[in-house]
């Protein structure tokens, strides 16, 4: 159950911080949100503040922020409609009720005219029992409409996705995998200011319970001086004298407490990538420093993410195959093998997750992240957008072959784990 729990917790996590990094920077250019979700498929949670509606939905494969203009925006209002119509304080358009207009006895029931909900926002229409005058209704920004019960907010064109600066609306769509690289560098802060972060100093951190290093006596904290009559300076002077020399007698000088020691310690083998090194079971010193603590995040969110850049080329140069993929089975299964070393080990495998995440939608494919900021390229050097209909066929197709290539993945992972 702890897996099920570490795997909802951590998935919850990268979506919700990427979605959030949509949600944030499309708020900011006056885009209106209508849904932010966690998961996919039906609803299991809901509720509406500011606008929008945050929803959790039962299938974990991935999440979303609905932005106005996105998809065909509303009901559209044609002449002839008969509707309903209710107003605010300022005598505008506050409510508009399509259908069950009994159930709104104040409202004022019209025939339209003509109707634009959109640019001019305005009514024109003959009221009931007035049909010779034509009267002209304002609507107000944010109006709903109201279908059967469910009430929809307008969309007015100025706060659509589509109004916005071309700049406005990539940082819109670039802050999903933005905050994903904040996740991570955050989780590496915090990993090094509560655990500490990996020292160079010729100082013995913990000792393993089934070392030959406890059983030798030497201790944590120990300084190391010189082994087999060899000076170390640093922790990587011990770590490869110990590697190059499995099952031989090395005599540790060590400093403990203003007093000087001698040691002998016998390091076990270990066959390693095909090689025997020697282990003597003693972890590396480790700082505590929030300077260097913020230092570490950086450096660490540098190292994986060109580490996994380097991957994903190789993997598109033929070097590594699709089995070496992994889909949430796999990631389910990993997590499981992590979540048993501890929850320092569980964080930071969700940092090295999240930069994986915010890479991978990055990558100029259709219906990611990526394949969106391309079209926005391709608008900035013709000084004009592709047509909204092309485009959003090519993500058609785009998430059609990714949700291929994700029960693919998913079968090797299966296979790989269970049969």
């Amino acid at each position: 159950m702890s897996t099920v729990i570490a795997f909802i917790v951590i998935f919850g996590a990268l979506v919700f911080f990427h979605e959030l990094g949509h949600l944030i920077f499309a708020k900011r250019a006056g885009i209106l949100c209508r849904e932010f979700a966690i998961g996919m498929g039906p609803k299991v949670f809901s509720t509406t503040k500011n606008e929008t509606t945050y929803t959790i939905r039962l299938l974990p494969i991935g999440g979303f922020v609905r932005m106005a203009g996105e998809d065909p925006e509303m009901v559209e209002i044609k002449p002839g409609y008969r509707i309903g119509l209710l107003f605010n304080r300022d005598n505008q358009v506050d409510k508009i009720i399509l259908n069950n207009k009994d159930k709104y006895p104040d409202a004022r029931i019209i025939e339209v005219e003509q109707a634009d909900i959109e640019h001019k926002l305005f009514i024109n229409g003959y009221e009931d029992g007035d049909d010779e005058k034509l009267q002209r209704f304002e609507v107000s920004p944010e109006a709903v409409l109201v279908e059967n019960g469910v009430e929809s907010q307008i969309a007015p064109y100025d706060r659509q996705f589509a109004s916005k600066t071309l700049g406005q609306r990539a940082m819109a769509i670039f802050a999903g995998p933005l905050f994903n690289f904040i996740l991570a560098l955050v989780v590496f802060i915090i990993i090094a200011l509560f655990q500490g972060m990996p020292s160079n100093e010729p100082m013995l951190g913990k000792l393993a319970p089934d070392g030959s290093a406890l059983e030798a006596g030497l201790q944590e904290g120990d300084i190391v001086h010189s082994i087999e009559g060899s000076e170390i300076s640093s922790w990587t002077d011990v770590v490869e004298i110990i590697q190059k020399n499995p099952g031989e007698n090395l005599e540790f000088v060590v400093e403990r407490g203003g007093e000087t020691l001698e040691i002998s310690v016998t390091p076990a083998a270990r066959e390693v990538e095909g090689q025997t090194i020697g282990i003597i079971g003693v972890y590396s010193p480790v700082e505590k420093s929030p300077l260097k603590a913020v230092v570490y995040g950086f450096e660490e969110t540098y190292n994986w993410t060109v580490l996994i850049i380097t991957s994903v080329g190789k993997l598109i140069t033929g070097q590594f195959s699709i089995d070496a993929l992994s889909g949430p089975v796999g990631i389910y299964e990993s997590t499981s093998i992590v979540a048993q070393s501890g929850v320092w080990y569980l964080m930071r495998w969700a940092a090295v997750l999240s930069i994986n995440l915010g890479i991978m939608n990055l990558l100029p494919i259709p219906a990611l992240d990526g394949g969106r900021l391309m079209f926005f390229a391709v608008e900035a050097v013709r000084g004009k957008p592709i047509d909204r209909h092309k485009e959003g066929m090519v993500h058609f197709i785009g998430f059609a072959l990714l949700m291929l290539l994700m029960l693919v993945v998913t079968w090797n992972d299966i296979q790989r784990f269970f049969l």
